[in-house]
């Protein structure tokens, strides 16, 4: 009776511990909930039946809302996420601010595959702080059977004014087809993500070299004007709801005969068993206006070990596994090359299957690697980024200002008072964060 205890003892405490461990490699992931990162939360199975230790928890949201959640937790330090999918914007801002952890990664890894402009976007003082998943630039997607139906030809490099021609000849109301989706949605990275392309690319900035903000000035109003314009005549209705995801059901449900954003639709667009228009979808670069400056985005959706978390060895060893070259095979297995993550490394683009499979491998790697952060606009700016400027302030004034620039959308305010406000919000952020006087 008494060997019966104690072996019951024993195994009570046995079972504790290992409780106890797994408790300790739990690894919460913060994560957007876009196809390329549900395919990951799926595929993730593997690495933890490869690694028992580990035990993956998920809190999958919507763009906005996952910005919003981890800035919160990081800057306070609460500790709620072990992974934290980030981009180009926070990787440099926090990694100064000593908010995350630096990641050496292993040999095995090898970093020197990934593509430099990628890499350098997700490093600080020559450190790596974030890992990408996936990289984009912005392009134009357009159906090619509704160009040749109406004997329209896309330029080689259309500028906005092609576009919006060609958005008034495309657009069937009356059979749900609209000539252009673009992003409505209000938000720093959803709608001027794309706003700012097109300032750019008319010759504005976010601020002038003294750090003055610039929205009040007419390269600004050309370009939001347009922006406005082409979703209220040829746009679907309610797009000032649309992200990302909806444009993408939008296109690829056949509704869009054109729409810009991110390259990393391409490989989801051409994939037939979830788009109706794999077929007939065809793709340009983003639109320009009176200069290239500017005009197409760079963006790294990636992986980030913040400092407060508490299974850091295996965060890491996940952050890893995710972005490696063994798991782009691992996504080409499942749905297809076509359909691997794009935009991270030399090795997908050199690959012959992807080539194959991927019509559109070396313009989107082409549009990667010309977009240029470090000289985004016509005229000098004092900061770094295509779609936003470097600087902490920065998520605020672009959230504001893409709710100013929306309800000009909806027409709840006109795009005079819409850039005269958003103008006078960016100043006062800007005096409060000592750039002013």
């Amino acid at each position: 009776m008494k060997r019966k205890t104690l072996l019951s003892t024993l195994a009570t405490a046995l079972f504790a511990t290992v409780g106890l461990a797994s408790a300790a490699s739990t690894v919460t992931i913060a994560s957007i909930n876009n196809p390329d990162m549900i395919e990951l939360q799926k595929l993730s199975k593997q690495f933890e039946t490869a690694n028992p230790d580990i035990k993956l928890r998920w809190v999958v949201l919507e763009e906005g809302v996952l910005r919003q959640r981890v800035t919160t937790d990081i800057a306070t330090n609460s500790g709620q996420f072990d992974l934290m999918t980030i981009g180009a914007y926070e990787a440099p801002i926090w990694a100064k601010r000593g908010w995350l952890s630096p990641l050496d990664m292993p040999a095995s890894y090898d970093l020197d595959d990934v593509i430099k402009a990628v890499r350098d976007g997700l490093s600080y003082e020559g450190k790596l702080y974030a890992v990408p998943f996936y990289a984009e630039s912005s392009m134009t997607y357009y159906r090619k059977d509704l160009f040749d139906a109406k004997g329209l030809k896309m330029p080689a490099q259309p500028t906005w004014n092609d576009v919006a021609g060609f958005a008034e000849k495309l657009t069937d109301k009356a059979k749900g087809t609209y000539g252009i989706c673009l992003r409505g949605r209000a938000g720093w990275g959803e709608n001027m993500a794309l706003v700012t392309t097109m300032a750019n690319t008319n010759g504005g900035r976010w601020f002038d070299e003294k750090w003055k903000p610039t929205l009040d000035t007419p390269e600004w109003k050309k370009a939001v004007t347009q922006y406005v314009d082409l979703l209220n005549k040829y746009g679907p209705p309610g797009a000032s709801a649309n992200g990302f995801n909806e444009n993408l059901v939008l296109f690829g449900g056949g509704k869009c005969a054109m729409w810009v954003d991110a390259t990393v639709a391409a490989g989801m667009l051409y994939d037939g068993k979830e788009s109706k228009v794999a077929d007939k979808v065809a793709f340009a670069p983003a639109p320009i206006a009176s200069t290239p400056k500017g005009a197409h985005w760079l963006w790294m959706w990636s992986l980030a070990i913040p400092k407060s978390s508490k299974s850091q060895d295996a965060a890491k060893k996940f952050a890893a596994w995710a972005t490696s070259k063994e798991y782009i095979q691992l996504v080409a297995k499942d749905k297809g090359w076509a359909s691997a993550p794009s935009g991270t490394r030399k090795s997908t683009y050199a690959s012959p299957e992807y080539q194959k499979a991927a019509p559109f491998a070396s313009f989107v790697l082409n549009s990667i690697e010309t977009a240029n952060p470090t000289d985004p606009t016509l005229q000098k700016v004092p900061y770094i980024g295509v779609q936003f400027a470097t600087i902490p302030e920065f998520q605020s004034i672009g959230t504001v200002v893409g709710q100013t620039i929306a309800g000009a959308l909806t027409g709840k305010t006109t795009i005079d008072a819409a850039l005269k406000t958003a103008q006078a919000q960016a100043e006062r952020a800007m005096k409060q964060g000592g750039y002013l006087k």
